[in-house]
């Protein structure tokens, strides 16, 4: 009889063990450490007890907006209406709630007129969704000239750096660590341009600073782990991850790169025993669904990796990893001929590398093609290791927007012959510095050689919508690419961003 009392007094003192001031007071040091589903969590919590604090809905809504819980945040801003909270502040938070909705044109209806700093920080958010990248820009810039402010100093340079422009970034990282240079996003956004920038070690120190300052949080930790393993520092990467997974085992993002990993490391056990279990969800064209099936390759079954190596090829046929592993994978199962087939537009290309020449000419030699013996002559050749040592600079300097430098390696490598790929690379260079007729002269060049290739179409697209030329074509192209290619996000927001300049 006793026990059947206490208990359930023992579960109710329990639930209300923290009292509302205290969950509020908690709230705002999560809210400042930007933990902002904790805050929420903590603000719910408090709302239930004591529903009518004004100052804890408030925050309560700013951090389901932070989290982009538009839903939440509607029902939150509807208690301070009902409360008779009225004004700009409260309009600008339902816009905002309206584009966590996917609602951006309704977010810029009901903002109006409204010149404060933060509706332009929403407005341009509203333009970054509608595909309008000129009136995102012109958004954030008329933002910064009302006064700016942490949230759009923050959103600006993200934007920028999505957009390549690390200059640019970087001036609005500088700015942010004015505001608070120690807080998790501004040390995020300056480890990220530093990254870019190519000063490795700043950006190692400031997220190594984020990890320390904000210990419950795997951000720094993922994106410190992504930069040492793009450096080849595969283990330094792991480290890192193990920790991550320490913090948030369940975590999505630290599984997939945890499988990443352990691939890269030739742990290929590790791998199958982390897929397996997911097989029946993995798409062939995911990176877990690739690094699966050379699990099983490196493990002895290569009729398997055949068949899911061969169904990422019918996907996306222009993936040169799914090429490989599908010829790698027909060649382990003795039909050399398949495999030579597969290889073939890889090793016929000016960025072949002694991996891709390697297997063409075992193919080959297996399926007793003519072409053997001019492949092996490729391999032992001088002109092999100068294509390679310029597509690396090339595709380093890609990959760091240093244009001129890309320029420079790709046109060389063009000299030797035609090259749909090479063209298609110099043209996204030149184009990136405003010599126009040159990127659509090489990019159509690239289309004519591979006319159905997703990417011949988009860049050929892409090459006239950044000279702002020829609508309807640029819409036809960039259209025919996405249609090839629907699971590409750069196809799909390139099409999006002609069509909204109509």
């Amino acid at each position: 009889m006793k026990r059947s009392i206490v208990l359930p007094l023992l579960l109710a003192l329990a639930a209300c063990s923290d009292d509302p001031a205290e969950l509020i007071e908690r709230a705002r040091g999560e809210y400042a450490e930007q933990d902002f589903l904790a805050a929420r969590n903590d603000l719910a919590a408090a709302q239930r007890a004591e529903p009518g604090n004004r100052d804890a809905l408030v925050l309560l809504a700013r951090a389901q907006l932070r989290l982009a819980d538009g839903e939440g945040a509607q029902a939150s801003i509807d208690q301070l209406k009902a409360l008779g909270m009225k004004g700009p502040e409260l309009v600008r938070m339902e816009a905002e709630a309206l584009l966590c909705r996917n609602q951006p044109q309704q977010a810029i209806d009901l903002l109006g007129n409204d010149n404060a700093a933060d509706a332009w920080r929403i407005r341009a958010a509203a333009r970054i969704k509608l595909g309008d990248s000129a009136g995102a820009l012109a958004a954030f810039e008329a933002g910064m000239a009302a006064g700016g402010g942490y949230l759009i100093t923050l959103d600006f340079g993200q934007y920028l750096l999505a957009n390549g422009d690390v200059a640019g970034a970087a001036v609005q990282a500088q700015r942010l660590a004015r505001y608070d240079a120690d807080s998790l996003a501004s040390l995020m956004l300056n480890a990220e341009v530093a990254n870019r920038q190519g000063r490795a070690e700043a950006a190692h120190q400031a997220w190594a600073r984020a990890a320390k300052l904000y210990p419950k949080r795997i951000e720094p930790l993922l994106a410190d782990a992504r930069a040492y393993d793009a450096q080849g520092k595969v283990e330094q990467a792991a480290k890192l991850v193990e920790r991550a997974a320490e913090l948030e085992p369940d975590n999505p993002d630290v599984f997939d790169l945890q499988v990443q990993l352990a691939g890269e490391m030739g742990e290929w056990d590790k791998v199958r025993t982390m897929l397996a279990p997911k097989e029946g969800e993995l798409s062939p064209i995911s990176a877990k669904g690739l690094s699966y099936a050379e699990a099983l390759l490196r493990l002895g079954h290569p009729e398997q990796a055949r068949a899911w190596f061969e169904r990422a090829m019918l996907l996306s046929p222009n993936n040169p990893y799914s090429r490989l592993m599908a010829a790698e994978a027909q060649l382990a199962t003795g039909d050399a001929a398949a495999a030579y087939r597969t290889i073939k537009p890889l090793a016929d290309s000016l960025l072949a590398g002694p991996r891709e020449l390697e297997l063409a000419e075992r193919a080959a030699r297996e399926a007793g093609d003519p072409a053997a013996p001019a492949l092996k002559a490729r391999l032992q050749s001088a002109q092999l290791k100068q294509n390679q040592t310029l597509n690396q600079q090339g595709h380093a300097a890609l990959a760091r927007n240093d244009w001129n430098a890309a320029i420079a390696a790709f046109s060389q490598l063009a000299q030797q012959g035609e090259d749909a790929e090479v063209f298609k690379r110099l043209a996204f260079a030149l184009s990136n510095v405003g010599r126009h007729d040159e990127a659509i002269g090489y990019a159509d060049r690239a289309l004519k050689l591979d006319p159905e290739n997703p990417d011949m179409l988009h860049i050929a697209g892409l090459t006239r919508l950044n000279a702002g030329r020829d609508r309807p074509t640029v819409l036809r192209l960039l259209k025919a690419a996405a249609d090839k290619d629907p699971n590409s996000v750069q196809f799909r927001g390139d099409l999006a961003r002609a069509q909204a300049r109509g």
